[in-house]
Protein backbone atom coordinates (compact mmCIF):
# COMPACT_ATOMS: atom_id res chain seq x y z
CA UNK A 1 0.00 0.00 0.00
CA UNK A 2 2.74 2.40 0.95
CA UNK A 3 4.57 1.59 -2.23
CA UNK A 4 1.49 2.42 -4.30
CA UNK A 5 1.03 5.80 -2.57
CA UNK A 6 4.72 6.60 -3.05
CA UNK A 7 4.53 5.83 -6.72
CA UNK A 8 1.36 7.92 -7.11
CA UNK A 9 2.97 10.90 -5.31
CA UNK A 10 6.17 10.57 -7.35
CA UNK A 11 4.12 10.45 -10.53
CA UNK A 12 2.26 13.60 -9.50
CA UNK A 13 5.46 15.60 -8.80
CA UNK A 14 7.07 14.32 -11.96
CA UNK A 15 4.06 15.34 -14.05
CA UNK A 16 4.03 18.89 -12.58
CA UNK A 17 7.76 19.39 -13.23
CA UNK A 18 7.48 18.16 -16.76
CA UNK A 19 4.58 20.51 -17.44
CA UNK A 20 6.53 23.48 -16.12
CA UNK A 21 9.51 22.45 -18.20
CA UNK A 22 7.36 22.22 -21.30
CA UNK A 23 5.78 25.60 -20.63
CA UNK A 24 9.18 27.19 -20.06
CA UNK A 25 10.51 25.74 -23.31
CA UNK A 26 7.41 26.99 -25.10
CA UNK A 27 7.97 30.49 -23.77
CA UNK A 28 11.60 30.40 -24.91
CA UNK A 29 10.59 29.15 -28.35
CA UNK A 30 7.92 31.84 -28.64
CA UNK A 31 10.46 34.49 -27.67
CA UNK A 32 12.92 33.18 -30.23
CA UNK A 33 10.25 33.13 -32.90
CA UNK A 34 9.38 36.75 -32.10
CA UNK A 35 13.05 37.71 -32.39
CA UNK A 36 13.39 35.79 -35.64
CA UNK A 37 10.34 37.58 -36.98
CA UNK A 38 11.73 40.98 -35.95
CA UNK A 39 15.13 40.16 -37.45
CA UNK A 40 13.47 38.92 -40.61
CA UNK A 41 11.56 42.18 -40.92
CA UNK A 42 14.72 44.19 -40.26
CA UNK A 43 16.59 42.14 -42.86
CA UNK A 44 13.88 42.76 -45.41
CA UNK A 45 13.93 46.48 -44.60
CA UNK A 46 17.75 46.61 -44.89
CA UNK A 47 17.63 44.74 -48.18
CA UNK A 48 15.15 47.29 -49.46
CA UNK A 49 17.42 50.12 -48.27
CA UNK A 50 20.42 48.49 -49.99
CA UNK A 51 18.48 48.29 -53.24
CA UNK A 52 17.48 51.95 -52.91
CA UNK A 53 21.07 53.05 -52.18
CA UNK A 54 22.44 50.99 -55.06
CA UNK A 55 19.95 52.68 -57.37
CA UNK A 56 20.94 56.08 -55.99
CA UNK A 57 24.66 55.32 -56.52
CA UNK A 58 24.00 54.21 -60.08
CA UNK A 59 21.95 57.32 -60.68
CA UNK A 60 24.73 59.55 -59.33
CA UNK A 61 27.34 57.70 -61.37
CA UNK A 62 25.28 58.20 -64.51
CA UNK A 63 24.78 61.87 -63.71
CA UNK A 64 28.50 62.32 -62.98
CA UNK A 65 29.43 60.59 -66.23
CA UNK A 66 27.03 62.85 -68.14
CA UNK A 67 28.46 66.00 -66.53
CA UNK A 68 32.06 64.89 -67.17
CA UNK A 69 31.18 64.16 -70.79
CA UNK A 70 29.52 67.54 -71.18
CA UNK A 71 32.49 69.32 -69.55
CA UNK A 72 35.00 67.48 -71.71
CA UNK A 73 32.96 68.25 -74.81
CA UNK A 74 32.73 71.90 -73.81
CA UNK A 75 36.50 72.15 -73.16
CA UNK A 76 37.29 70.44 -76.45
CA UNK A 77 34.92 72.75 -78.27
CA UNK A 78 36.49 75.76 -76.58
CA UNK A 79 40.00 74.53 -77.41
CA UNK A 80 39.01 73.95 -81.03
CA UNK A 81 37.49 77.41 -81.16
CA UNK A 82 40.61 79.06 -79.74
CA UNK A 83 42.87 77.07 -82.06
CA UNK A 84 40.68 78.00 -84.99
CA UNK A 85 40.83 81.69 -84.10
CA UNK A 86 44.60 81.59 -83.74
CA UNK A 87 45.04 79.71 -86.96
CA UNK A 88 42.61 81.67 -89.08
CA UNK A 89 42.72 85.12 -87.51
CA UNK A 90 43.72 87.47 -90.35
CA UNK A 91 44.92 90.03 -87.80
CA UNK A 92 47.53 87.66 -86.40
CA UNK A 93 50.66 88.53 -88.35
CA UNK A 94 52.96 86.37 -86.22
CA UNK A 95 51.21 82.95 -86.22
CA UNK A 96 53.64 81.68 -83.62
CA UNK A 97 51.80 78.36 -83.20
CA UNK A 98 52.16 77.70 -86.92
CA UNK A 99 55.72 78.80 -87.63
CA UNK A 100 57.32 78.09 -84.25
CA UNK A 101 59.65 81.07 -84.56
CA UNK A 102 63.06 80.99 -82.95
CA UNK A 103 63.86 83.92 -80.61
CA UNK A 104 66.51 85.44 -82.88
CA UNK A 105 64.18 85.25 -85.87
CA UNK A 106 61.46 87.14 -84.05
CA UNK A 107 63.83 89.88 -82.92
CA UNK A 108 65.12 90.42 -86.45
CA UNK A 109 61.63 90.61 -87.91
CA UNK A 110 60.39 92.95 -85.17
CA UNK A 111 63.29 95.37 -85.65
CA UNK A 112 63.18 95.16 -89.45
CA UNK A 113 59.44 95.93 -89.54
CA UNK A 114 60.01 98.75 -87.05
CA UNK A 115 62.63 100.35 -89.34
CA UNK A 116 60.19 100.01 -92.26
CA UNK A 117 57.51 101.69 -90.10
CA UNK A 118 55.28 98.64 -90.34
CA UNK A 119 54.39 99.22 -86.72
CA UNK A 120 51.44 96.82 -86.48
CA UNK A 121 53.52 93.83 -87.55
CA UNK A 122 56.51 95.03 -85.56
CA UNK A 123 54.39 95.46 -82.42
CA UNK A 124 52.92 91.97 -82.77
CA UNK A 125 56.34 90.38 -83.11
CA UNK A 126 57.69 92.33 -80.14
CA UNK A 127 54.69 91.38 -78.01
CA UNK A 128 54.69 87.72 -79.07
CA UNK A 129 58.41 87.50 -78.31
CA UNK A 130 57.87 88.94 -74.81
CA UNK A 131 55.01 86.48 -74.14
CA UNK A 132 56.82 83.41 -75.46
CA UNK A 133 60.34 84.16 -74.24
CA UNK A 134 59.89 86.08 -70.96
CA UNK A 135 63.32 85.03 -69.64
CA UNK A 136 65.29 85.99 -72.73
CA UNK A 137 68.33 88.22 -72.31
CA UNK A 138 67.08 90.24 -75.26
CA UNK A 139 64.40 91.77 -73.05
CA UNK A 140 66.51 94.75 -72.05
CA UNK A 141 65.47 98.38 -71.70
CA UNK A 142 66.02 99.18 -75.38
CA UNK A 143 63.95 96.21 -76.51
CA UNK A 144 61.06 97.13 -74.19
CA UNK A 145 61.19 100.79 -75.20
CA UNK A 146 61.14 99.91 -78.90
CA UNK A 147 58.27 97.47 -78.29
CA UNK A 148 56.34 100.24 -76.55
CA UNK A 149 56.90 102.71 -79.39
CA UNK A 150 55.85 100.13 -82.00
CA UNK A 151 52.67 99.35 -80.06
CA UNK A 152 51.87 103.04 -79.70
CA UNK A 153 52.56 103.89 -83.33
CA UNK A 154 50.44 100.94 -84.48
CA UNK A 155 47.51 102.98 -83.24
CA UNK A 156 45.69 100.13 -81.50
CA UNK A 157 47.87 98.40 -78.92
CA UNK A 158 47.98 101.12 -76.27
CA UNK A 159 47.64 98.60 -73.45
CA UNK A 160 50.86 96.99 -74.70
CA UNK A 161 52.71 100.29 -74.93
CA UNK A 162 51.60 101.23 -71.41
CA UNK A 163 52.88 97.91 -70.13
CA UNK A 164 56.27 98.11 -71.85
CA UNK A 165 56.99 101.76 -71.02
CA UNK A 166 56.06 101.07 -67.40
CA UNK A 167 58.48 98.12 -67.37
CA UNK A 168 61.30 100.40 -68.57
CA UNK A 169 60.52 102.98 -65.86
CA UNK A 170 60.12 100.46 -63.04
CA UNK A 171 62.89 97.99 -63.91
CA UNK A 172 65.50 100.29 -65.52
CA UNK A 173 65.57 103.60 -63.61
CA UNK A 174 69.10 104.41 -64.85
CA UNK A 175 68.36 103.56 -68.47
CA UNK A 176 69.05 105.97 -71.32
CA UNK A 177 65.45 105.31 -72.34
CA UNK A 178 64.01 106.16 -68.91
CA UNK A 179 62.95 109.73 -69.73
CA UNK A 180 61.69 108.83 -73.17
CA UNK A 181 59.59 106.05 -71.69
CA UNK A 182 58.08 108.52 -69.22
CA UNK A 183 56.70 110.91 -71.82
CA UNK A 184 55.64 108.18 -74.22
CA UNK A 185 53.80 106.67 -71.27
CA UNK A 186 52.03 109.98 -70.69
CA UNK A 187 50.99 110.04 -74.36
CA UNK A 188 49.77 106.47 -74.05
CA UNK A 189 47.64 107.44 -71.06
CA UNK A 190 46.08 110.23 -73.10
CA UNK A 191 45.23 107.89 -75.95
CA UNK A 192 43.35 105.75 -73.45
CA UNK A 193 41.54 108.76 -71.94
CA UNK A 194 43.42 108.36 -68.66
CA UNK A 195 43.71 112.14 -68.31
CA UNK A 196 44.80 112.33 -64.67
CA UNK A 197 47.64 109.90 -65.25
CA UNK A 198 48.65 111.73 -68.41
CA UNK A 199 49.09 115.11 -66.71
CA UNK A 200 50.77 113.60 -63.65
CA UNK A 201 53.54 112.11 -65.79
CA UNK A 202 53.72 114.89 -68.40
CA UNK A 203 53.96 117.71 -65.84
CA UNK A 204 56.60 115.82 -63.88
CA UNK A 205 58.62 115.45 -67.07
CA UNK A 206 58.15 119.08 -68.08
CA UNK A 207 59.22 120.41 -64.69
CA UNK A 208 62.08 118.06 -63.86
CA UNK A 209 63.55 117.15 -67.24
CA UNK A 210 62.88 120.17 -69.44
CA UNK A 211 66.55 120.64 -70.41
CA UNK A 212 67.14 117.07 -71.49
CA UNK A 213 67.84 115.89 -75.02
CA UNK A 214 64.78 113.66 -74.92
CA UNK A 215 62.55 116.67 -74.27
CA UNK A 216 64.15 119.20 -76.63
CA UNK A 217 64.91 116.98 -79.62
CA UNK A 218 62.14 114.42 -79.52
CA UNK A 219 59.27 114.89 -77.13
CA UNK A 220 58.53 118.61 -76.75
CA UNK A 221 56.75 118.74 -80.12
CA UNK A 222 54.42 115.96 -79.10
CA UNK A 223 53.80 117.51 -75.70
CA UNK A 224 52.65 120.90 -77.00
CA UNK A 225 50.38 119.31 -79.60
CA UNK A 226 48.85 117.00 -77.02
CA UNK A 227 48.26 119.79 -74.51
CA UNK A 228 46.62 122.00 -77.16
CA UNK A 229 44.47 119.14 -78.36
CA UNK A 230 43.49 118.28 -74.80
CA UNK A 231 42.59 121.90 -73.98
CA UNK A 232 40.48 122.26 -77.13
CA UNK A 233 38.31 119.25 -76.21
Amino acid sequence: MKIVLFLMTLSLFTSCGFTEHVEKRARVLNSLEDKVLVLSQEKKSLQGEIVRLRYQVKSLESKNFYLETQLQSKNESKARKIASIKKNDPNDLVKFDVYKWKPEEMVKIAEKEFDLKNYKKSAQFFSSFIDNFPSSKSLDDKFLFQAGVAAYEAGKYYDWSEKYFSMVIENHPTSDFFLGAKLWLAMTYLKQDKEDKFFAVAEEFRKKYRNTTEWNDILSKHYEKIVQKYKSN
